[in-house]
């Protein structure tokens, strides 16, 4: 059995599931507020006749259909950043106000840091980590490209995150972030449009392997939000494992629940049982995106809030 085909029975439509994930990703770009309006890169792209389609469900983001996101000045200067249009969403669903302080657990290359610094106006403190001391440097790259400014830069294992390093707050108290973006290392599979050979080298150990450590980092986030803050959970994954499983995990081991989100994009709600085992039945309230449903990647989205 193919990975594809192990998750059919999760498919509203097996033949467009099949058939999307066969076709090429759309190159798609993200309008970096931060150095440009929108209305200004639009002006750039018309000028130098590089034909874009804006998404329906968001003006910053623009597909490219005839042209590389990298390869004009726009991006050179830092106006646009190549980012998949389905990885735009987290962010969003977390939804950082300017002046916050926000936690990005796993933030290496940065497409979704960011995008989380715009989001918050280049202020307040955002703390991108990642473990893999290589990868954060297209991190900083990224962020000078693009005129991030807020950006503290960590190199730890999530799972055991200190803030010791950020101040002498304990955790609750002055040094507690406001919100935490855990976009978990996954197996990958909803990548397969991006990367053909994802699956040379899947196998379910993996799998099970990698949901471990989501579910170590996971809970480290909800430990270091505030009370009322949010944490938003995400993976290129349709493992039910790496997924659902995850999040019934931590609801059971820190407090904290699922509440909804207005999704832009289409998707079908989380699964409540998978392979004999049953999950929480909030799950229902996370979101799956197949490549079918708005033709992108696949993509799995659920919004926590920590206990008062």
């Amino acid at each position: 059995m193919t990975p594809l085909e192990r998750y059919e029975s999760l498919v509203d439509d097996v033949e467009a599931f099949r058939a999307a994930c066969d076709r090429p990703l759309p190159s798609v770009v993200r309008v970096n507020t931060i150095k440009a309006t929108v209305e200004r890169v639009r002006e750039a792209l018309d000028e130098e006749g590089i034909t874009y389609d804006p998404a329906d469900w968001h003006p910053g983001v623009l597909r490219l259909p005839e042209d590389s996101p990298g390869r004009n000045w726009p991006h050179a200067h830092g106006w646009i950043h190549g980012q998949e249009e389905v990885s735009n969403l987290p962010a969003l669903v977390l939804d950082p106000q300017p002046g916050d302080r926000v936690w990005d657990a796993c933030a290496a290359p940065g497409s979704k840091t960011t995008q989380l610094a715009a989001l918050m106006e280049d202020s307040g403190v955002l703390v991108g980590n990642d473990n893999n001391l290589g990868r954060l440097s297209a991190l900083r790259h990224n962020a000078e490209r693009l005129g991030v400014t807020n950006l503290v830069v960590t190199n730890q294992d999530a799972r055991n995150f200190s803030l010791k390093p950020l101040g002498e707050g304990q955790e609750g108290g002055v040094n507690a972030f406001d919100a935490a973006l855990v976009d978990a290392p996954c197996s990958c599979e909803g990548t397969i449009r991006k990367n053909p050979d994802a699956f040379d080298t899947w196998s379910l150990d993996h799998v099970h392997s990698v949901a471990g450590v989501q579910k170590g980092i996971l809970r480290r986030a909800i430990q270091a939000t505030r009370p009322g803050g949010t944490v938003v959970y995400s993976t290129c994954t349709f493992a039910p494992e790496e997924n659902e499983a995850v999040l019934d995990h931590v609801l059971d081991a820190e407090p904290c629940r699922i509440v909804d989100f207005d999704a832009p994009l289409d998707g079908v709600p989380g699964v409540t049982e998978w392979e004999g085992e049953e999950y929480d039945p909030s799950v229902e309230k996370a979101l799956r995106i197949y490549p079918h449903h708005n033709d992108t990647g696949g993509f799995f989205c659920a919004k926590l809030e920590v206990a008062e």
